[in-house]
């Protein structure tokens, strides 16, 4: 049974009840890419979108801001061909002076952003974070 019965095919929600280790399996499972960023030691937008960036093994230059993170979740990889989906892991966000509410809302709009765009290509794109 899929650990996804109750969850959307395209979201960004808080991991709440769920473990990284259960989503990396349901990747395999379900046979889609899986994308981890652990980011409890960054401390500013840049920091966070560096992290995420290299987790995800994007070009450098990917990571220099929100916009160019875009990019490269939706375009970028949609250039590459077919897609099986994805399930992201943003794993402890900070909550730093220099990475505030705002910059994380801004943060998890780019991913609410990319969700939608594969949602309209049928592509399943969900997204799990958690604060520090």
């Amino acid at each position: 049974m899929s650990l996804f019965i109750t969850v959307p095919p395209n979201l960004v929600q808080s991991i709440r009840a769920f473990r990284v280790t259960e989503l990396q399996e349901e990747a395999a499972r379900l046979g889609q890419h899986f994308l981890y960023a652990h980011c409890a030691d960054t401390l500013t937008k840049q920091q966070v979108c560096a992290r995420i960036g290299e987790n995800f093994h994007f070009p450098k230059q990917a990571s220099k801001n929100f916009e160019a993170l875009r990019v490269s979740l939706t375009d970028t990889i949609f250039k590459a061909g077919q897609q099986p989906g994805f399930i992201v892991v943003l794993e402890q966000l900070p909550n730093t002076q220099k990475f505030d509410k705002e910059a994380r809302e801004t943060l998890l709009d780019v991913f609410r952003d990319a969700a939608d765009y594969w949602a309209e290509k049928k592509v399943p794109f969900r997204v799990f974070y958690s604060f520090e």
